[in-house]
């Protein structure tokens, strides 16, 4: 497997989590430290901690070093990734929309016919 495939499921791994998705919204927002990351969840501070960690080791998020406290920030690099690799299968949706748009328009043409 080449490192970029390794990187992109090191990614969807990381993003598969919703408590994950939910940190990656709040750092969308600014840096935080991960008290504040932890307060919206019931959870201990070392599952926020693990969580943290799973989204550090896929490259999505940077904990800095501020005095006594560490706040982390968020890296979209990865994410970048994710939208590329998706973007090939973009033509396919396209389709299927278009032929969601011309069979709703043959419906509403024979309602008219109807009418």
């Amino acid at each position: 497997m080449r490192s970029d495939e390794d990187q992109l499921s090191l990614t969807f791994a990381a993003l598969a989590n919703a408590t994950r998705r939910a940190i990656l919204a709040r750092l969308a927002q600014g840096e935080a430290t991960v008290n504040e990351l932890a307060e919206p969840f019931n959870m201990s501070l070392p599952a926020i901690s693990k969580h943290i960690k799973v989204l550090e080791r896929a490259g999505l998020i940077i904990q800095g070093q501020k005095a006594q406290y560490r706040p982390c920030t968020m890296d979209a690099a990865p994410l970048k990734e994710v939208a590329n690799w998706t973007e090939q299968y973009r033509h396919i949706w396209d389709e299927r929309f278009n032929q969601m748009d011309a069979y709703m328009k043959q419906i509403q043409n024979k309602e008219k016919d109807n009418e």
